[in-house]
């Protein structure tokens, strides 16, 4: 361009091929009557190239006319990913598409190299650090480009050892049980414990500081940490060096700030005591229990800090809590979302928080709770917004998904006694949005046929008290169940009610007519004969039943913690042909020991007897004992007395009992449809009358292996089980299993 300078008359742009010469415009500093001189041309060619869109860019003086030339940079037509099978291929586009290298965006060289840098992290972030990555950039037709990124992922580096130093308080095995890393155990064939993570290191260290503080080492330091890999990149070493300091202990506790509850409410609520070795898990508990408890009094804003006063002379620290309430909080409205199939008063119904009262924590908590445990919804979310403009006011919105409340089902299923089974059923546990309860169906093997039809409506009142309706037929051939030979064809009849006692206790309430025909047998025993001699063939019973179940566990399906207790008495009427009576009590528990481990354990009693006219309790009737759910190791139903052929008679009692250790299976696809472990059963059945108890020296054990499985076509259990004091004349069997939709 000419050295003088000159007034732009107009303006022309050359060479573009994508980029609009409008876009052009919009970053040229230069418009039609501007004057230019050769002094401006550097700042314009500048501002062109930190545009990025161009290479190269040139001006020019025709006359008045300014023409600015530009080559365009390509574009970037396709990207191509090969060899990644640990990360997603659309997971790592968006990667590289935040440094700036995506289809249809400019093309810079220089990208390449953060290109790698970031798939490299990406890699390493996943202990891959043998990964290679080689970049080809292929020009295409209309000035773009293809870039091909072919990746070697190369092996996961493995944690070899991690060593800890300057720890002479506790054991390295101590401390290192916190920790999410590590080696494996034995028995842990799929376990990725030894995979590295930077940001499982830095979780792990920041529970080798808690585990410290919860013990007293106020001033317990991390030096330093190192991570070193073998030259081959296959073995991480892990180092970590620490300052454990002194122990503390508590010289005082104090309360401070607005005491808006009396100090007696507080102070059961601190679990600290004076001289105890200080912990920050105790004493954080106490800070959120005293939140807790001024959350329910209507205090939802309120704020507990707990304030550590150290005394390093002498090694003491006292901690004072400073309670700021904020202002007594009411809840303005409660909203619903998310409910499209489910009427609004279905969910109302099982709220504990109310509209215009004040605001519970714990009763916020426990709505959502019982709207997880209604089984309509994939998820409840809550959230308590304040009201715009008010400090005293919160809304309380419950946001629910739900998911098919309805199950129509056929199935297929196959148990070692009962032979092959065949099932339909069409249940809806939400009719209509109502929330009430239609089902039937029916069930088909060697041993069983039954036809079912039951209506449930769990709020016939408002105040949560049930009633509900059954028909059902079951035609059982018991000779097929190891049992004694006859057969009996049960018609029932029957409403019930349940009322709710506390948020975890019910009672429920039966009465229903039951319609038996006794059937004889191919080769009916002497019990069998006599049994139908004294009592007849055909039976008109009037059955009650009254029941009590308690249950606090956290879930339904494969509960961790809580436990689950049912006592019932089921009597015929006075009037019955048959006039009996049956009592029986399970007790479920389970008790958490680690992050996997599970211990449960199982109780159950039983006692039955006739009364009146009625000399025995009915063979149908008796408790039966051996197989899975009882004593396993032992033929299904084989346990307690015999019958004159030497077949299972069942007896009018029952003891048995189950320890299990569970654990969740090591592939992570299973762990929420799997559970395996270890068992101990004991147990029987027995005559018993009053004053003459059970024989304990006919108690069989059996220990073994199991697992329950919520498979595609129904629940599966199997166990390996091994008697280990079974008798002559036991029938034993170590493998056992059952599956199919009727388990």
């Amino acid at each position: 361009m000419g050295a003088s300078s000159f007034v732009v008359e107009d303006i022309r742009i050359e060479g573009l091929q994508r980029i609009s010469a409008g876009t052009v415009f919009n970053y040229l500093p230069v418009k039609v009557g501007d004057q230019v001189s050769s002094g401006d041309t550097a700042g314009i060619i500048r501002t062109l190239f930190k545009t990025g869109f161009f290479k190269d860019v040139r001006l020019e003086r025709e006359d008045e006319v300014l023409v600015v030339f530009v080559r365009e940079r390509p574009a970037v037509s396709e990207i191509n990913l090969s060899g990644n099978k640990d990360l997603d291929t659309d997971r790592l586009k968006a990667g590289l598409k935040d440094i700036g290298l995506a289809e249809g965006r400019v093309f810079k060289r220089a990208l390449l190299e953060r290109v790698e840098q970031e798939l490299n992290r990406q890699y390493f972030s996943r202990g891959k650090y043998g990964v290679r990555i080689e970049s080809t950039v292929t020009p295409l037709e209309r000035n773009r480009v293809a870039v091909d990124i072919e990746i070697s992922e190369g092996i996961t580096a493995r944690i070899k050892k991690i060593n800890l130093i300057g720890n002479s308080a506790f054991e390295d095995d101590d401390l290192l049980d916190e920790f999410a890393l590590g080696i494996p155990s034995w028995y842990d064939f799929f376990s990725d414990r030894d995979k590295y993570s930077k940001q499982a290191l830095s979780g792990d260290l920041e529970k080798l500081r808690s585990y410290y503080l919860d013990r007293g080492f106020i001033d317990f330091k991390i030096d330093s940490t190192q991570v070193s890999i073998t030259p081959d990149k296959k073995d991480i070493y892990v180092t970590v060096v620490v300052s454990e300091g002194e122990v503390f202990t508590l010289s005082d506790i104090k309360l401070a700030g607005e005491l808006i509850v009396p100090l007696e409410e507080l102070f059961p609520l601190i679990h600290l005591k004076r001289g105890e070795v200080f912990s920050r898990k105790k004493t954080t508990a106490s800070a959120e229990r005293v939140n807790s408890l001024l959350s329910d009094a209507g205090y939802a804003f309120a704020n507990v800090n707990s304030i550590p006063d150290i005394d390093r002379e002498n090694r003491q620290v006292a901690i004072t809590y400073f309670v700021d309430p904020g202002k007594q909080v009411y809840v303005r409205h409660i909203d619903m979302s998310g409910n499209a199939a489910t009427r609004d008063e279905v969910l109302r119904r099982e709220l504990r928080q109310m509209e215009s009262a004040w605001f519970s924590g714990e009763k916020v908590r426990l709505s959502r709770e019982r709207l997880q445990r209604l089984g309509y919804f994939e998820e409840v979310n809550v959230e308590t917004p304040a009201v715009p403009g008010r400090t005293d006011q919160v809304d309380v919105n419950f946001k629910v998904k739900e998911k098919a409340s309805g199950n129509l089902s056929a199935g297929i299923g196959f148990s070692q006694t009962q032979g092959l089974m065949f099932n339909a059923s069409i249940t809806q546990d939400n009719f209509l949005g109502t929330g009430k309860r239609v089902s039937t169906g029916f069930d088909t093997s060697k041993a069983n046929k039954k036809f079912n039809i039951s209506y449930n409506n769990p709020y016939y009142t408002i105040n949560g008290i049930s009633r509900g309706f059954e028909f059902s037929y079951r035609a059982t051939d018991f000779g097929e169940l190891n049992i004694s030979s006859y057969a009996t064809d049960v018609s029932r009849v029957g409403v019930n009610f349940g009322l709710p006692i506390t948020e975890y206790d019910r009672l429920r309430f039966s009465l229903a007519f039951e319609d038996t025909k006794f059937v004889l047998g191919d080769s009916p025993s002497d019990e069998v004969l006599k049994f139908e001699e004294v009592n007849g063939d055909h039976f008109r019973d009037l059955e009650t039943l009254v029941s009590w179940t308690r249950d606090t566990r956290d879930r339904a399906i494969f509960p961790t913690v809580g436990g689950k207790q049912v006592a019932a008495l089921e009597v015929t009427v006075p009037g019955s042909d048959l006039q009996y009576y049956r009592l029986h009590y399970k007790h479920t528990r389970y008790i958490p020991l680690t992050k996997a481990l599970t211990l449960r354990f199982n109780g159950e009693l039983g006692y039955g007897d006739s009364y009146s006219d009625t000399p025995i309790l009915p063979f149908y009737r008796n408790f039966f004992a051996g197989g899975i759910g009882t004593v396993r190791g032992f033929e299904e139903n084989t346990l307690g007395p015999r019958d004159s052929f030497g077949d299972a008679l069942g007896a009018n009692s029952k003891l048995t009992g189950q320890i299990e250790l569970l654990a969740p299976p090591p592939v992570d696809s299973f762990k929420s449809t799997m559970r395996w472990g270890v068992f101990l059963d004991a147990g029987n059945v027995f005559d018993v009358k009053f004053g003459n108890g059970f024989e304990l020296d006919e108690v069989r054990y059996s220990t073994g292996l199991m697992l329950s499985w919520l498979s595609p076509v129904g629940a599966l259990a199997f166990s390996l089980g091994y008697p280990l004091n079974d008798k002559v004349g036991d029938s034993v069997e170590t493998l056992q299993f059952s599956f199919g939709t009727t388990y």
